[in-house]
Formats: structure tokens, sequence, C-alpha cells
């Protein structure tokens, strides 16, 4: 793959995006690898001058190692003698360039999106399962759990970041492609639009699942209006939408899905006991509950208008993943597999057996009652999990482990303190990706919000120690939540990504060493 300086100049200008460029008659004009690390770097290179950490040094470095051509929003000296772009946004032109330089994979494959504050891993596996019974398994997945892009064990890997940086997605696309993947689904996190890591990506299916406050913070959005403003870009740029009609602030959303979408193209699905507000359009999909215990998940659902009919998808549905809020994430990711042209049966069989690692991972033990390993790490999903417990079990005493990551999700930390205090009956606070901040601090903020006349809290900052007190102190008809990281096998302290075992690894050694 190679992209010529010349295209790269038309695509700046055609989207206003450059300022400047100088052209030097001796470098070569056609780039054979594209990057925007200074470490990787191969002859006739084009390289990026991205983050808010950027260095002249790194451009120095990418030179002497064969970048031929920066792209940058300023001229550097270090870059005398390449090609040089200078340009109004680098990640916008990061986007465009890069996904040139692949060839446009997202033309050969059907791209669906999910975004929201909860459910989007969930919802994108429970819809890969279904697509992967009509492509013979080849459909692509991006998700903050691991990254698929091809059927061989060499094709799947642990994700860094939800949604990728614009050049790594675009290269998984291409690769995805050449692999003969033929459906993409991926989470877009909110992330992904202040960072521009999708800009000018279009999805065939768009999903909004929720929104709650959520990834504010200093380092992140400014304020909830900014943070909203960054999802509903996943409706304005999908063909289709489809939108949970019970998300809060459902009229904005819905207007910014009309502002691109005809509403012949916008679905909209709710549980069968909501009601709709009097003026807001009907209700396409409705799902209900059959039963729901510690083993699966059952729903029926139901197809309530015209558009909806012609979807082969109403009937029954049973779930691996237990929790009742699964059968929303549930009946978003079959209405997406009917828009794919997957049948009620096919997707009833593909959605059936679907886990996730580090989502509802259980443990029953004989005497420290039942032990819940789940990502919840914000204020909506602990509300969920712990609800659904909560009727589950009839009362029971519930005891969470969870800790709050540093440098980011600061907004995070008063929603943790609310839940626990409206359903915990003991919390251990721990670590969680401290980054550079003190982990006692961060337990302490979150400590000083809990009403302790509710909620018992301890502070343990060894997270392995927590899972074990947590455990040891459960009696048999109690309930252990082990909250925030999931299948996550490291904790990111001080810039290191420190191996961690994982917290059902821990949890279930915990139980063989307390119950043998």
């Amino acid at each position: 793959m190679s992209i010529s300086l010349n295209t790269c100049i038309l695509i700046l200008k055609e989207h206003h995006l450059l300022k400047s460029s100088a052209v030097q008659d001796t470098v070569a004009t056609k780039m054979a690898y594209v990057s925007y690390d200074s470490r990787d770097i191969q002859t006739d290179t084009l390289f990026f001058c991205k983050g808010a950490g950027f260095r002249p040094t790194y451009l120095s470095l990418a030179k002497s190692n064969g970048a031929v051509c920066y792209v940058a929003e300023q001229p550097y000296p270090e870059g005398k003698g390449m090609h040089a772009l200078i340009v109004r946004d680098v990640s916008k032109a990061m986007a465009l360039l890069s996904a040139a330089f692949f060839r446009f994979p997202q033309d050969d494959l059907f791209v669906v999106a999910f975004t929201g504050t909860k459910g989007k891993t969930t919802s994108a596996y429970f819809l890969k399962g279904m697509l992967d019974q009509i492509n013979g398994g080849r459909t692509a997945l991006i998700s903050s759990v691991n990254d698929i892009v091809g059927m061989k064990p060499e094709d799947s890997f642990k994700s860094s970041l939800t949604t990728p940086e614009s050049l790594d997605l675009f290269r998984d696309m291409r690769r995805a492609v050449d692999n003969g993947m033929t459906h993409l689904v991926m989470e877009v996190s909110s992330q992904a639009y202040k960072k521009n890591r999708v800009f000018g990506l279009t999805y065939d299916l768009g999903f909004f699942l929720n929104i709650t406050p959520d990834h504010i913070g200093p380092n992140e959005h400014p304020n909830f209006a900014d943070y909203l403003h960054c999802k509903l870009q996943l409706l304005v740029n999908s063909r289709k939408c489809i939108i949970n009609a019970e998300t809060d602030h459902f009229s904005e959303i819905y207007a910014a899905a009309t502002t691109t979408t005809n509403p012949d193209s916008i679905y909209l699905f709710a549980n069968q006991k909501f009601e709709r507000v009097a003026g807001q359009p009907p209700i396409d999909f409705r799902y209900a509950a059959i039963e729901t215990d510690m083993k699966e998940t059952s729903f029926s659902l139901h197809c309530a208008t015209a558009k909806a009919k012609t979807l082969d998808i109403a009937g029954q549905y049973t779930l691996q993943m237990i929790g009742d809020f699964n059968e929303s994430n549930g009946t978003a990711a079959i209405i997406g597999a009917g828009l794919a042209g997957v049948t009620q049966a096919v997707a009833a069989r593909g959605i059936r057996h679907v886990t996730i690692p580090g989502r509802m991972q259980t443990e029953m033990t004989k005497h420290h009652g039942v032990v819940v390993v789940d990502y919840a790490h914000n204020k909506a999903s602990m509300m969920a999990l712990m609800g659904f417990m909560q009727k589950e079990f009839n009362n029971p005493k519930i005891i969470v482990v969870v800790g709050a990551p540093g440098d980011k999700g600061v907004s995070r930390r008063p929603g943790f303190s609310e839940s626990l205090t409206a359903y915990a009956q003991q919390a251990f606070l721990t670590t969680d990706d401290p980054g550079f901040e003190d982990p006692q601090s961060i337990a302490e903020e979150i400590d000083a919000g809990i009403d302790h006349s509710k909620c018992q809290v301890t502070i343990e900052l060894d997270r392995k120690q927590a899972i074990h007190a947590a455990i040891a102190m459960a009696g048999k008809d109690d309930v252990v939540l082990i909250c925030g990281k999931g299948a996550d096998g490291f904790q990111k302290i001080r810039g290191v990504d420190t191996p961690y075992p994982s917290d059902i690894v821990v949890a279930q050694n915990v139980i063989r060493d307390l119950e043998k």
C-alpha cells in the first residue's frame, strides 16, 4: 500500500484542512508506510505529529529512521528536508489520510457501531454471535475487551482502547477485509469523536443505547453537554439508526438522528411496560421478560409497527448472560441482526450461548454465597447490577469490591458513592488503574460520599486482598460483586501496565483456598 503526496494534498484541500505545504524536489513523493509513533518508522513513511505530549525530538527520530513527510499543525525546524503538510487539525488529517492509505476498507465491510454509557460491549458481542451465523464466522470486532480481525488465532488480540486511534482502526479494518471478513461490529466511545478517531467514517447501522453522566473530568469531557454532543455524532454519521426509547435525553438524541437520516430509517425499541411521551414517534420494537435467574435470561421480542414487521425477528430469545438489563442489550443486537438479514431462528441460535470475558462471570460457592465479576464501572451500570441482584436474591447482603481509575472518569466517583449507599451493606474500596493519582486519595474521595449508616466501608488498596476479604466475610446467602476491571489483566500504575491476574482468576483462587 502507498499514498502519493499529491493525493494527500488533494484530500486535505477537499476537507479545508490544509494551511500550507512544503514540497522537496529531492525526496520521494510516494509514502509506503504511515505512523504517529517515532519508534515505528519504515523507509518512506508519512509521519503524523499528534498528541498533547508530542515533542519535536520525535520528528527528528522519525526523520532519521526513514520518514519523508510529516503532517502537523505547525512547521518544525526538525523536519527540514522533509515534505511538510501543515494542517488545521492533525487528528482529522490523520483519519482522512489513513483511510485513503489503507484503500478505504470500510467500503468493503458492513459496519455496525454501538455507543452508550453502558452496554456497548455486551451488545456488540451479541450481534457478532448472530452475524457469525450467516457469514461463516466472518464478523470482525472492535471492542473494549478484544479486537478480532480474522479467523486465525493471531487475528484476535486484547484491545488497548475502546475505539482505536484512526490510523490503527483503518489498518485493522484493512486487515479484516484482506482476511475475508464481511461485517464489522465496533464500539464507538465519546472520546473517539472528541479526538477524531472515527472522523469521516459512516456506519451502515448506528446504535444509541443510553446516556448518563460519565467520562467528565480534566482529561476527558469538560461537561455533560460536551459528552452528549460527542455521543450524538454517531447517529449523525449512520445510514440507519437504532435508539433505545427509554434513554435519558431522548428528544435530543432523536433530533440528532433526523438531521441526516429519514425517520423511516430510524428504529426505536423499549420495554413492553414503557409508556412513551405523547407526541414522540411510535416505538417499533417491544421486549418483555419471560424468566431471569442465575443461569440464563429469557425474553420475548414483539414487532409493533409496519416497518418493524418487515424484519423476521419477533419471537422468544434466551441468553446465557444473566441480568434483566441484558434484555435491552439483546434486543438492540437482535434488531441489528434483523436489519443485516438475519431471521429469528438464526438470531436465537446465534445469541443463545454468547459470553463476554469479565461480564457477569458468576461463581456459585458452597459457603460464601454468589460471587460475580463484572465490568460495571459507573453509576448507571453499578445501579443496574446491584438492583438486579437485590431483586433476584430477595434483598441479600450485598458486598462490593470496587475502585475508580486515576487521571480520568473523575465524575464516576460520586456515582460510586451514591450506588453503594443505595444498595450495598459492605464496600471494599480498592485500586483500579490509579495512573498517576494516589489510590488512597481516590478511595477516600469515594468513601467521603457514602452514608456509613447504610454501607460499611473498608479501604484495602491491595486488590487481591480486598477480593479475599470480601469473599471470606460473605455468608452462604450473600452476594459478592467485584466491579470495574472485568477481564483486564493489568493495573495501570504511573504509566506502566503492571500485570494483574484478572478479577475472575483471583476470585476463583480465593474460593478454592477457602473451600478446600
